[in-house]
């Protein structure tokens, strides 16, 4: 086990090239097996999650080659299995994604049920509803999901909620369906389109991604492909949000500005300097921050997956800030660990209220999840003296290289064993 160890008070300076989107990638590697074509997917963020998935598609029997850390080559001609066991689902959610690939393709599948999150429940029925909507019969039995049609046949299917886990899961398996399905009250997220515009680029027909209403023609077969991700906003919003709450200066590159217009919108509204070039955002602040009413939404609103990053940033801001979560009701867990650093929160319900402080103090912290645990780092950046970030493992899932790109900002932090006793004093004694 491993932890972060962080000296705070070092502005971010420079620049940093962002990774592919994890959240994009994901899916599309999903979407890889559902051709006997090999598919070649670039831009690949080398993190956890990535690895995982892609254990699980070997497991099936498909040909998995990493052509190097952030390309990969992939055949699903040979897959032999169409159940996806407890131990993937366990460590990575998204191994869902394969249940809509395997349906699609072999018109049956078998996956392990996901279990619970750190950041709330995620239910499933909707996946369910519209893999039935598409002739697909859904049994839950011992612990797995199973679906199995004689043919899918296209339908109109009206989300309940907002999904994007279950709109990404139903275009899986209706682009090989028969005849025309309809997704309405569809997630917008880029995420969504890029895992679109990947299946058309396997021959598939798909129009409306990115609005709330995505129409998709079966096709017959996808053939091969080569496709790049589109870079991760998560990512780059969080070093857009450690770069203002340290006062820095910094140069975000491989970004689609478009991506993070409600990051920029909120950096801008605190006082933060944002200047978006093509591909790239500079950010930058000085001076003390101002408050905001931050709400999660759906994309274009919002993003929950930022949501820890802008408190950990309001925490040192002038004024009162409130910040509600809508989408997952256990996302507010890291703010105990705010406070050990001297953070002045209040939870209630499901919103935060963020009384801004002068400063923060190092602490011991422990990351709950993903997104939480960027959230520390961040605060460990601004605190005065030494903060030991631990359970760092969550961090890794979904950030590449975070501890070494935070580094190459300037900022004073190192990766040690969580074991070696004193690698936290030689730390201590080396940056003084």
């Amino acid at each position: 086990m491993e932890q972060y160890i962080i000296k705070g008070g070092n502005a971010l300076q420079g620049e940093i090239t962002i990774s592919g989107a994890k959240n994009a990638a994901l899916g599309i590697l999903s979407a890889a097996i559902m051709t006997n074509d090999t598919v070649l997917v670039e831009n690949l963020p080398d993190i956890g999650d990535i690895n995982v998935l892609l254990q699980a598609i070997e497991e099936i029997g498909a040909k998995v080659e990493r052509v190097d850390k952030h390309s990969v080559r992939i055949n699903g001609s040979k897959i032999d299995s169409m159940c996806i066991d407890y131990e993937f689902i366990r460590k990575i959610r998204a191994s869902y994604y394969l249940l809509g690939a395997l349906l699609g393709k072999f018109k049956r599948a078998q996956v392990a049920l996901p279990g619970g999150c750190n950041i709330g429940s995620r239910p499933i029925d909707q996946h369910l509803k519209g893999f039935e909507a598409l002739g697909a019969i859904v049994k839950i039995e011992h612990g797995m999901i199973k679906a199995e049609a004689k043919e899918l046949k296209g339908n109109h299917i009206y989300m309940d909620c907002i999904s994007v886990g279950a709109t990404i899961n139903i275009m899986l398996a209706a682009t090989l369906a028969e005849g025309v399905t309809i997704i309405e009250n569809s997630a917008k997220e880029p995420h969504v389109v890029d895992v679109a515009n990947f299946l058309n680029s396997m021959g598939a027909n798909i129009k409306g991604a990115g609005t709330d209403v995505i129409r998709i023609k079966g096709v017959e077969a996808l053939k091969g492909t080569e496709y790049s991700i589109i870079p991760d906003q998560i990512e780059a919003g969080t070093f857009m949000f450690a770069a203002a709450a340290t006062k820095g200066n910094v140069l975000i590159k491989n970004v689609i500005p478009k991506h993070l217009e409600a990051i920029t919108a909120k950096l801008i509204e605190i006082g933060a300097t944002v200047e978006e070039y093509d591909d790239a955002v500079r950010v930058s602040a000085n001076g003390t921050l101002g408050h905001t009413h931050v709400k999660t939404l759906p994309y274009p609103g919002f993003p929950t997956d930022m949501q820890p990053q802008i408190s950990a940033t309001l925490v040192t801001s002038e004024g009162t800030s409130i910040v509600t979560e809508t989408v997952f009701e256990n996302r507010l867990r890291y703010v105990d660990e705010l406070a050990r650093m001297g953070a002045n929160i209040k939870v209630e319900g499901n919103t935060a209220i963020i009384v801004g402080v002068k400063g923060l103090t190092g602490a011991i912290v422990s990351a709950p999840d993903l997104r939480a645990g960027a959230a520390l780092v961040i605060a460990g950046l601004v605190a005065e003296g030494f903060t030991i970030v631990e359970q760092v493992e969550y961090i890794e899932r979904g950030y590449e290289n975070f501890e070494s790109k935070m580094q190459c900002l300037g900022a004073v932090m190192a990766k040690i064993d969580i074991e070696d006793e004193k690698a936290v004093q030689k730390f201590k004694l080396k940056v003084g």
